[in-house]
């Protein structure tokens, strides 16, 4: 049954508000189909992906209650889900939660246990499911929007895995306008997110087209003024000379500045591998690599941005070349004759870059002349959106919209204000938005009149997502400005025809589905496609988001019962047709102990991009710790060390149970006497070759705090990754063992470290039934911490001496009044430290002050 306002009917069914949801065929199909099995959902941009999704978490709360987790990428789009979804289900407010790092990981937990809805980064779960805060057992509907994501490390894939693994009866649905270039990259992304079924809808269908408009997309060149191409030309000069350099190194052939990011990619492998077989060379090579790119920075800066970016660009460099780490590369970089002049010519240049005025003319065309009411303005660089929101400030009311993080000389916006600055802009109290990219992506920005791309992106996923932003109410226009003959017009193409070919892909996915499916079902080891049959009666259930036959199409009810592509529900094929969901082994087969993941994707480590805008550190010590289960073992895990794929690997063993916490001491702790200092091969050559001493201090203290402390050294060419003498290391590595009583282990890579840890906790807390137990945290000490602490800050003893003086002599106070000659009593004492710690104790104190 459907209610009807006017000529509007909207959807009724259980949980769902009374009047909001528009009666939308096209949702109700993609709907029907992700409602009986993991499904990705296709559908362009603005047409509602998170409706067909809030359906579905509708019928599963409903018929099954559980919570439901909706996963978006960035801190706004959670909000922006949160805030949908409390208005159009009617549970309470406070039933829908959001997780971001903003919120305490114990509030979390607490919330966890009573919230119907979360939604939330995939950080924050990724970092409560490692640290055993949640469990998603009782999750019965994960989404993942934006899942094109879920490539490589990124978390949705983790967090995908233990789903699978963990829940009691699972269903995810994955949401994308762009899923892939090509039919690999969607499988890709099907595989990493166990999706086994895929609904496309386009532009082309019926249903769809009656809910878009045109967007007309324009490209307009602009010239550069002579000054401009005179600096970039002064610069493009040095970047030759370089190049010449590196040629006659052997690396290229080439000393065009305008080689691609591929070939400078390929070039810093050449220099790579003469490093690697200890040729100085490499690492003059490798220096001058390093000023290339920051000369080609500058370049595409004063090309394609604007004078203004460029001379803070040359600005932050001279400050850099001042630090007192500064590279040889930052040094010659602002020292060289032809860089200094383009930073003078910069300095006194009194205009900005032609597109700001091709930017002005369009805005006044569209907001005065068309009487607009709101317009984007796309960018790629903070700085430009800054100098944008400043110039076009004087004539029409702008606001900025960028990251959460800050950079140099720039401050990033909080949640609070990117939230309050998209408000007010659907609210029209201003007409122009300069954004950087972090609108780009899912954000319910307004309908927009113009969308003007300041550059283009070299992504065609972008750009569909950056237009997307415009033509969903009314017809809309896209404009590209294009600075000629630069980076912008490679940029331009190569974004146009990825953007085409995918456009062409998301048509012949439509009709490829039933190919992709029976490929995804081959590789989860289901010889064929049966259909979602209902296991009591074998009745079938529509899957096919495209051919699926309409009852009745004009009825826009949505109640008790499964999902009907028409929005009704079935109440014969409820309860048993989930009794057919799929468990983990039907999903993947046999899970091993080890971690083998159960998509056959090794579960890994977060990325860094998060982006500026996604990535959160949100561990607190404060968290009470969980005992384990019956039959397990506990590692505690430094959260920084997330970076690395080792906890997550660990949190998905059988018998092991992992926790998150802000160390004060090590890296891992594995039980009362056991932590471990973890070291790439790379870090720990650091520590030779930059001055760096922060590994012996942290190994110093590891060994104050635990009686067995651990240095491991992850990654081989120990001896060949740097120009380091061996003795050197092999001194370090002695220096470790004997001053500091540690033992030095070596790994070769992430998973045999993992594998390492498991063995040692096992030794520990099974073998020898010891407890695990963080120490070293402030104010924390226990007695005998502190007592050795104490006795080993006597002049510098260190840790191990301490024990020895500590257990001859029973007592601090003891050791305090111990004689020159009773300390030489003590293993491991001579004179000289026995004459040290004497003058320590009995000399007067004398302040300076």
């Amino acid at each position: 049954m459907a209610t009807a306002t006017g000529e509007t009917e909207y959807i009724e069914g259980p949980l769902l508000v009374d009047g909001l949801l528009e009666k939308r065929r096209y949702q109700l199909q993609l709907a029907a189909t992700a409602a009986t099995d993991h499904t990705l959902v296709c559908l362009p941009t603005g047409l509602g992906k998170t409706a067909v999704s809030l359906l579905v978490t509708a019928e599963r709360l409903a018929e099954h209650g559980g919570t439901s987790v909706l996963l978006a990428p960035t801190k706004p789009l959670v909000q922006q889900h949160a805030a949908f979804y409390r208005e159009a289900l009617t549970i309470d407010d406070e039933d829908v939660v959001v997780f971001t790092g903003d919120v305490r990981p114990d509030d979390r937990a607490a919330l966890w246990e009573s919230a119907r809805v979360v939604c939330a980064t995939p950080q924050v779960i990724e970092n409560d499911l490692v640290g055993n805060r949640i469990s998603l057992a009782d999750v019965t509907h994960l989404t993942f929007d934006e899942c094109h994501r879920a490539t490589g490390n990124y978390a949705y894939n983790y967090i995908a895995d233990r789903y699978h693994a963990d829940a009691d009866g699972p269903l995810v649905t994955g949401m994308s306008a762009s899923p892939g270039g090509d039919k690999e990259e969607i499988l890709t992304v099907c595989d990493n997110l166990g999706l086994r079924d895929v609904a496309v809808m386009t532009e082309d269908d019926a249903d769809v087209s009656a809910h878009t408009h045109n967007t007309d997309v324009e490209w307009e060149r602009v010239e550069l003024p002579e000054t401009v191409i005179e600096i970039r030309d002064a610069l493009n000069e040095v970047i030759a000379e370089r190049l010449t350099k590196l040629k006659g190194l052997g690396v290229t052939n080439s000393t065009d500045p305008s080689l691609s990011q591929s070939q400078l990619n390929a070039i810093r492998g050449k220099l790579q591998e003469l490093i690697n077989n200890d040729s100085s060379e490499g690492y003059k090579g490798m220096s001058a690599h390093a000023e290339i790119m920051k000369l080609r920075r500058a370049v595409e800066l004063v090309e394609t941005q604007s004078v203004e970016s460029l001379r803070r660009y040359f600005e932050r460099q001279r400050e850099d070349a001042k630090s007192s780490g500064a590279s040889k590369a930052s040094q010659r970089f602002v020292s060289d004759p032809r860089v200094k002049e383009a930073m003078r010519r910069a300095e006194t240049f009194d205009d900005l870059h032609p597109k700001f005025r091709r930017t002005r003319i369009l805005l006044a065309q569209t907001l005065g002349i068309e009487d607009g009411e709101r317009v984007i303005v796309f960018t790629e660089s903070r700085d430009t959106a800054e100098t944008l929101t400043e110039f076009l400030g004087e004539h029409f009311a702008t606001r900025r919209f960028v990251g959460q993080g800050d950079k140099q000389g720039s401050d990033g916006m909080t949640q609070t204000e990117q939230k309050e600055t998209l408000d007010a802009f659907r609210a029209g109290e201003f007409e122009v938005l300069v954004s950087t990219s972090v609108a780009e992506e899912g954000l319910d920005v307004p309908d927009v009149d113009l969308v003007l791309f300041y550059e283009p992106v070299p992504k065609g996923i972008r750009s569909i997502q950056r237009k997307g932003r415009t033509g969903r109410a009314s017809d809309g226009r896209v404009v590209v400005l294009l600075a000629e003959d630069t980076r912008d017009e490679a940029f331009f193409w190569i974004s146009r025809n990825e953007e085409k070919r995918m456009e062409s892909e998301l048509r012949k996915l439509k009709n490829l589905e039933g190919e992709i499916e029976s490929e995804i079902r081959k590789q989860v080891g289901i010889d064929a496609f049966e259909g979602k049959a209902d296991e009591t009666n074998g009745s079938e259930t529509p899957t096919d988001a495209d051919t699926v036959e309409m009852d009745d199409p004009d009825d826009g009810a949505f109640t008790e019962g499964s999902i009907e592509p028409d929005g009704r529900r079935s109440d014969d094929t409820a309860e048993s047709e989930r009794a057919g969901q799929a468990g983990l082994t039907d999903f993947s087969g046999d899970v091993s102990s080890k971690s083998e993941d159960r998509h056959d994707q090794s579960a890994s480590g977060m990325t860094s991009e998060a982006v500026s805008d996604t990535g959160e550190s949100d561990a607190d010590p404060t968290v009470p710790e969980a005992a384990p289960r019956d039959g397990t073992v506990e590692i505690v895990a430094d959260q920084r060390e997330l970076d690395s794929h080792i906890a997550r690997d660990l949190s998905t063993r059988e018998g092991i149970e992992t926790r998150l916490e802000t160390l004060e001491v090590g890296d891992y702790v594995l039980s009362d006497r056991v932590v471990v200092e973890r070291k790439e091969v790379d870090d720990f050559l650091d520590t030779l070759v930059g001055g760096d001493r922060s590994l012996f201090e942290q190994v110093g203290a590891a060994a104050r705090y635990y009686a067995r402390p651990v240095v491991i050294i992850e990654g081989d060419r120990l001896y060949e990754t740097r120009n380091v003498h061996p003795n050197a290391i092999r001194g370090a590595l002695a220096s470790l063992a004997v001053d500091f009583g540690a033992s030095v282990m070596r790994t070769d890579d992430a998973d045999d470290t993992a594998n390492l840890l498991e063995v040692i906790a096992r030794r520990e807390q099974e073998t020898d039934d010891r407890s695990v137990s963080v120490h070293g945290e402030k104010g924390g000490k226990t007695l005998v911490e502190q007592q050795e602490y104490v006795v080993g800050s006597v002049a510098e003893v260190g840790p191990v001496t301490a024990r020895a003086l500590l257990e001859h002599f029973g007592s601090v106070e003891a050791v305090m009044g111990a004689s020159g000659d009773d300390l030489l009593d003590v293993d491991g004492i001579g004179e000289i430290t026995a004459d040290r710690i004497r003058t320590v104790t009995k000399s007067e104190y004398a302040n300076r002050d």
